[in-house]
This record gives structure tokens, sequence and C-alpha cells, in this order.
């Protein structure tokens, strides 16, 4: 029995993980307080991010990062680009070893993905520097980067889900 590849619809594909991050991302950043503390702010675009890279690059998953960066950028009080620039930035590592990632186990898949949200968190923290002549605090940052870290079985979810769309996955 042979498997065959379902198409990807733009819908689901795109749309519904761009809008389901972006949901959340609003939720956290509601000024709740769990047992005093805040809570997290994950950088959840991450997510789709690396999957989207590793599954099947196309013009439309960095159009969608584009445009969701500007968002978080609106909703976090980013600099205009900061997030649109470090998304893409995080992008790469998955899209650029995406051959390599095929099959691996995920275990390294999990690497690869702290890699890219270093990269990301990284490059934010380098244009927020520049812009705002101030370095974030590295600690911040590292929690900003843990907590996206440990989106990742959301990661292993969505490439799963999309596996039958690229015959390297079978």
């Amino acid at each position: 029995m042979t498997a065959v590849a379902r198409p990807l619809r733009f819908s689901r594909w795109i749309g519904a993980p761009l809008l389901a991050c972006l949901a959340l991302s609003l939720v956290l950043a509601t000024p709740i307080h769990v047992l005093g503390l805040p809570l997290p702010e994950p950088v959840t675009l991450m997510v789709p991010a690396f999957a989207w890279g590793v599954i099947r690059p196309a013009l439309a998953p960095a159009f969608a990062l584009l445009l969701g960066g500007l968002a978080l950028d609106v909703l976090w009080g980013a600099p205009s680009g900061l997030w649109a620039i470090s998304l893409l930035a995080g992008y790469l590592p998955g899209l650029a070893i995406r051959n390599v990632l095929a099959g691996q186990s995920n275990l390294v898949l999990g690497a690869w993905y702290a890699v890219s949200c270093l990269v990301a968190q990284g490059v934010g923290w380098l244009i927020a520097a520049a812009v705002t002549g101030s370095p974030p605090a590295l600690a911040a940052t590292g929690l900003q980067w843990l907590s996206t870290v440990l989106l990742f079985p959301f990661t292993v979810w969505l490439i799963a889900y999309f596996r039958d769309a690229d015959v390297r996955f079978r």
C-alpha cells in the first residue's frame, strides 16, 4: 500500500497556524499573573516558522511570517520590523538543512528548532539594541527563548500533521 500525498490547502497550511499562534500570543500578552508571576511570552510563530521551512518551503510561509512578525511588533510594542526580520532569520536554519532533517529523530529536530529559536532571538536582540541604543536584558531574552523552545511539541505535531504533503517524510 502506497501513501498518497495530500494537497496543501492555504487555509490549513498557512492560515490556521498563523491565526492560532497570533491568538495565543494575544492571550499570553494579557496582564494576568499566576502565583504572582506574569505569563510567559514565547515567540509562538517560531512553531510554524520551523515547520514551514522543514516540510515545504515556499514564498507564502515567508510572507506569512512577515505579516505575523509585524503583528507581534504591534502587540508587543517592538520597533517596526523587528519580529518580522527575526522570524525570517529563524526560518532560515530549518530551510537551509531541510533535506538533512528529513527522517531524523525528534531529538535532532528539537536541537535544530532550538538553534532556529536562538537565531531569531539573537537577531531580535541585535535589532532592539541597535534601534533603542541599549541592549535588552539577557535574562528576559533567555527566558523568552526557553519558553519558545518549550513549544517544540507543537512543532512536532505540525510537522507530523503535514508530513504527507512531502514525499521525503514517508
